[in-house]
């Protein structure tokens, strides 16, 4: 059983108006979900930068439809997810479907926006994607600048509410910042930068970080993320959650895939049908217990919302 912490779906569903049943164009569809070892998906609400500005909430609740409505409804063995009592509940043959947030540009400097969104089940929310907004700046802001005020209201907000903060694109400062006023703390999917030196993923002091708040981490599998490189195999991974394990963080990590947001294949994984060769790798490095950890334990144990 595995849970994954992200995935773009939701995003190819809207710009490719594709069946979610079995289009080929998918690398999760429903099919291979249910083919697949992958007990629990988290369905990301990516607005892409091309939207304009007064267009992009508007998206963001076309995504929540086609969430509801094309994932969720037509299937009587996928549950919606609002908190960890829906995680322990689902039944041996039904699969969990999480709405998460990919960057609050959509919502503007609108807190109620955000509201809104959490209301309609969103659980994770990832403050900036690589560009600024009115939160924080993204990774790939030259600026670096950390948390607005709104920002911080915003990181209040979601305290209050028991919802993930997702650092996986913030800025450096941004991480920081919310490290320090954030309940909870998370990277959906992000990879070790002593082996990959990617602007993208988690060096040391973040990673270290993370395990002493006892949060938790997706690792991912895009490829730049892996290796630096628009090519990885797939025992390349294998190498991130060793490090990460090594700092003792065995209590803290999971995976993000990231499948649907990148062009760029892994060798070895082309589908979440293939996870499970993945899985089969890291019991060669990893016990038992510590694949249990990996695989969904963590993720569940530290969601935040216990229940509604």
């Amino acid at each position: 059983m595995i849970i994954d912490a992200h995935c773009d779906v939701l995003w190819k569903l809207w710009e490719k108006k594709v069946d979610f049943y079995d289009s080929e164009q998918l690398r999760f569809n429903y099919r291979k979900w249910k083919q697949s070892d992958i007990k629990v998906q988290c369905f990301a609400i990516f607005v892409p930068e091309e939207v304009k500005e007064e267009s992009q909430f508007s998206v963001a609740l076309e995504m929540v439809s086609i969430f509801f409505e094309q994932i969720v409804a037509p299937y009587d063995d996928v549950k919606f997810i609002s908190n960890r009592q829906d995680l322990l509940n689902l039944k041996a043959h039904e699969k969990g479907a999480i709405l998460t947030l990919e960057g609050c540009h959509s919502i503007g400097a609108d807190i109620h926006k955000l509201k809104a969104l959490v209301r309609m089940g969103v659980r994770i929310v990832g403050l900036t994607w690589n560009q600024a907004n009115a939160v924080c700046d993204g990774i790939e802001e030259e600026r670096g600048a950390g948390l607005s005020s709104f920002g911080k209201e915003v990181v209040h907000y979601l305290n209050k509410e028991q919802i993930w903060i997702d650092l996986s694109h913030i800025s450096y400062q941004g991480f920081w910042d919310v490290m320090d006023i954030g309940d909870y703390p998370m990277a959906s999917h992000s990879n070790v930068f002593k082996i990959a030196p990617h602007i993208r993923n988690l060096d040391d002091s973040q990673v270290q970080a993370l395990i002493d708040c006892d949060s938790w981490i997706g690792i991912t599998f895009v490829p730049e993320f892996i290796n630096g490189r628009k090519v990885a195999h797939r025992q390349e991974i294998v190498r991130h959650v060793e490090y990460i394990v090594a700092m003792g963080g065995e209590s803290v990590l999971g995976f993000g895939s990231d499948f649907e947001g990148t062009e760029d294949e892994v060798i070895g994984l082309k589908d979440i049908i293939d996870y499970k060769f993945l899985i089969n790798d890291l019991c060669h490095s990893q016990t038992r217990s510590t694949m249990q950890k990996l695989s969904c334990k963590n993720f569940v144990d530290k969601f935040p919302r216990i229940r509604n």
